[in-house]
């Protein structure tokens, strides 16, 4: 670790945040000011590696300079008024629990973006592709770093129009429905959410969350606060997604393009999770408590419903879409985020935490894949791949096809690999939930989210077996096998994904300490 002063972490926390803004507005200039390329078109691609590997930097020294001794701690703080009227402040921070995420999008949004330089997808522009993808990375940047509430809703519907245009302009077919129904069910989610995060502020006469959290809902009575997580948790639950308020996400990600299917799963579906953490569990614990067991209960039928959906695409003449399976996966996967912080206690949150992230890290190489393989063969229909696996990607790509049998097993949770720590911790954090929440109605919750993980082997190994395995025949088409910017924008997330797996105290490190802390009421 290296020692940086506050006032250089605080700019910097701030250069991260605001800098993909001011890069989306060069992006749009005549002449952006990204290296020069053969054409204006290379060019503004340049520009968004350049600014989002810029970007990624940052977040790698800000990591290197945080006191890793103290990440119960808010740190690189900035605080100015910015609204007084309302209230209302330009509250910046960062502790063991946002950092992980803050590093998480920089890197993501980054190899999404060296990955688009060598192939981006048909549609318009790339001025306006690139501008979108750095106002979507401002926007997830600073829901994870603002630390008032109506900077947070703000941040949080930042990413929505981006997100929109990414499916609705350069997606696959139905992307205009598919674009309608994800606005439509975040905007509705999150109207409601506001009326909730307004009702906190009025009641407790502050939106700083770092003075709620404090407070610990003792300035709020408990009608309010179970109003307020009813509210605020509808938002916060369609964006996680949480069923059955997750309807919108198949079709998204089956139109998305390949980075915009990154982004989704790897960074959008945790601002949802984020908020429930940082906002409802220490703000308003006792609304929390009143609807946990309700929480845990959706997150558990997530988690059976996405693996029986996984497993009906996965099986043989279904017509099921690699990219529609994986969408339903993560279904699944963020159940066992909810059932984590659903029971209120610091293994849960914390293995909910460290699921984030490893979702974040598999997921996005699902995609990344499914996409490589879609360029290459023109579909990503699993009976379509099984027939011409006649080309069995052992046999024709071995090095992709040794990645995606790694995808997936590291997706079913595989000890040594980054899947296997959070859910394993969500479900031990649900043996043992909360001390006020009722153990046997958890101890239900645990055994059933458990048969989840053996649904999840099941399928993910039916489609390593379909699309990897079998005769290779020389008739069958050729496919190139992994290429160079491919292995470049791929090989960190391999690496963290191992890394993360055989040493989660690195990770578990930072946000252990910030768990117990804002879970004691405390975040100063």
């Amino acid at each position: 670790m290296i020692d940086i002063s506050e006032s250089v972490m605080q700019l910097l926390l701030a250069l991260i945040v605001v800098g993909p803004l001011i890069g989306a507005v060069a992006a749009l200039l005549p002449a952006p000011p990204g290296l020069k390329g053969k054409s204006p078109d290379q060019a503004v691609l340049r520009h968004g590696v350049t600014v989002t590997g810029a970007v990624l930097v940052a977040a790698i020294v800000l990591a290197l300079g945080f006191d890793h001794g103290h990440p119960s701690r808010m740190q690189a703080t900035t605080d100015i008024s910015w609204i007084p009227a309302l209230g209302v402040r330009i509250h910046l921070g960062i502790d063991g629990i946002s950092l992980p995420l803050l590093v998480l999008t920089a890197l993501l949004t980054f190899l999404c973006a060296l990955y688009s330089y060598f192939k981006m997808p048909k549609g318009p522009s790339p001025k306006a592709f690139v501008a979108l993808i750095l106002v979507l990375e401002s926007g997830t940047l600073a829901t994870f770093a603002v630390l008032d509430l109506l900077l947070f809703f703000l941040a949080f519907e930042m990413v929505l129009i981006p997100m929109y245009f990414l499916i609705a302009r350069w997606g696959g077919e139905q992307r205009a429905r598919a674009a309608w129904k994800f606005i439509l069910f975040t905007l509705l989610g999150s109207v409601v959410m506001l009326l909730g995060l307004l009702l906190i502020g009025l009641k407790s006469g502050t939106f700083d969350m770092m003075a709620l959290a404090t407070d610990n809902g003792r300035g709020l009575s408990t009608s309010v606060q179970v109003i307020a997580v009813l509210a605020i948790g509808i938002g916060l639950a369609v964006k996680a997604p949480m069923w059955p308020l997750h309807s919108w996400l198949p079709d998204a990600h089956t139109a998305a393009p390949t980075v915009g299917s990154v982004l989704l799963a790897g960074v959008l579906l945790k601002m949802g999770t984020y908020g429930f953490v940082r906002i409802l569990l220490p703000i308003a614990p006792d609304g929390m408590r009143t609807f946990a067991p309700y929480l845990a209960a959706f997150a558990v039928v997530g988690i059976i419903y996405g693996s029986l959906a996984c497993l009906n695409l996965a099986k043989q003449g279904a017509k099921g879409d690699l990219k529609r399976l994986i969408a339903y996966s993560s279904v699944g996967h963020m159940g066992f985020v909810l059932l984590g912080i659903a029971t209120m206690s610091p293994t849960g949150v914390n293995g909910a935490l460290f699921a984030n992230i490893a979702h974040g890290l598999i997921t996005g190489l699902l995609f990344f894949l499914v996409g490589a393989l879609k360029d290459r063969t023109g579909t990503s229909d699993l009976d379509t791949l099984s027939e011409q696996s006649g080309m069995a990607l052992y046999g024709k790509a071995p090095r992709l096809g040794g990645l995606l049998a790694f995808g997936a097993v590291a997706s079913l949770g595989l000890p040594g690999l980054a899947g296997f720590w959070g859910e394993m911790l969500a479900l031990f954090g649900a043996f043992k939930p909360a001390g006020d929440l009722s153990r046997p109605a958890f101890l239900v919750f645990m055994s059933i989210a458990a048969v989840g993980t053996l649904l999840t082997a099941a399928y993910m190994l039916i489609v390593v077996r379909r699309v990897c395995m079998g005769p290779s025949t020389p008739e069958a088409p050729r496919l190139a096998d992994v290429r160079g910017y491919e292995f470049a924008a791929w090989t960190p997330l391999v690496a963290l994904t191992v890394l993360a797996g055989l040493w989660p105290a690195a990770l578990l490190g930072l946000t252990n300490p910030a768990v117990q802390k804002l879970l004691a009421g405390g975040m100063k």
